[in-house]
């Protein structure tokens, strides 16, 4: 997913244990299978499944939480079935289960965001009833507080400002996005599909990278996208609508309210699901 903050966590993990923990025969056949990014998207959802109830399996370790956390880091890009994302959310809330997790500098730890992500946004069922989970659960909804008053004006790649208030009274679908990142590049065909049929029904896509213009002017002219892209070298709108991983998209609907958001990559159908929640049907 893309979420760069895993990674974070992630390291931490190794950090802590002074080396690269060492795995059992069954956690290292589950780490090798882990490169789901090279399957074909129906293969991907099987074998998603499969390691998710491999990983459950395994006896309690911070290693099997550790693989259940990048499991569910790789579940949610695309719409590999809500039957696959569920046993995904159950290995991870089960991994969770008698594990000591603290985050770094007494932030929430990641595995429980990435919990409270799978059941806030994606509707999975997960809850747990911990001080942790609770902490992870009020800290998305700040976060969504701040996505909802959002205010930003960035230049496209021809110098152009775009200010997302005067965009009122259009449906705006802001996707934050990298060319370095596999999950965005394999959404944005669907983006520009989505933008080329319903611009006209007022509706605009504003796709945000923090990456060298040059960079970012190559690869658009190389795909042919023509939704704005937008620039934000410094990463002020990304820190601002606390955006800790891409591909992220955010929908506002014609009074700039927000009313969807993914917490990764989407396929045009989940695309289309996210603006209807704004009355535009495609």
């Amino acid at each position: 997913m893309r979420h760069l903050i895993v990674f974070a966590y992630l390291g931490a993990l190794w950090l802590a244990n002074a080396q690269k923990p060492v795995m059992t025969t069954p956690e290292q056949a589950i780490e090798d299978r882990l490169n789901l990014r090279t399957l074909p998207d129906d293969e991907r959802a099987r074998v998603t499944k499969e390691l998710a109830l491999a990983i459950r399996a395994l006896p309690s370790s911070p290693n099997k939480l550790m693989l259940a956390s990048r499991l569910s880091n790789l579940a949610t890009e695309g719409d590999f079935g809500r039957d696959t994302l569920q046993e995904v959310t159950t290995t991870l809330n089960g991994s969770l289960q008698g594990q000591s997790t603290p985050g770094a500098h007494g932030d929430v730890a990641m595995p429980y965001l990435q919990l409270a992500r799978l059941v806030k946004y994606e509707n999975m069922q997960g809850a747990m009833d911990t001080p942790q989970f609770k902490a992870a659960m009020a800290q998305l909804d700040a976060e969504d507080r701040v996505r909802e008053k959002a205010e930003f004006t960035l230049p496209d790649l021809n110098g152009k400002q775009w200010s997302l208030k005067e965009l009122r009274g259009k449906v705006v679908l802001v996707n934050f996005w990298a060319t370095w990142c596999p999950p965005c590049r394999k959404e944005m065909p669907d983006l520009e599909d989505l933008y080329t049929n319903l611009k006209d029904k007022g509706f605009v896509v504003l796709a945000i990278t923090d990456e060298d213009i040059r960079k970012a002017k190559r690869f658009v002219d190389e795909k042919k996208y023509t939704f704005p892209i937008l620039l934000d070298l410094g990463r002020q709108v990304a820190e601002a609508c606390r955006v800790d991983g891409i591909p992220k998209s955010l929908v506002y609907d014609r009074q700039g309210k927000l009313v969807a958001q993914s917490i990764d990559m989407r396929t045009r159908q989940q695309f289309t699901e996210m603006l209807a929640k704004a009355g535009l049907k495609y």
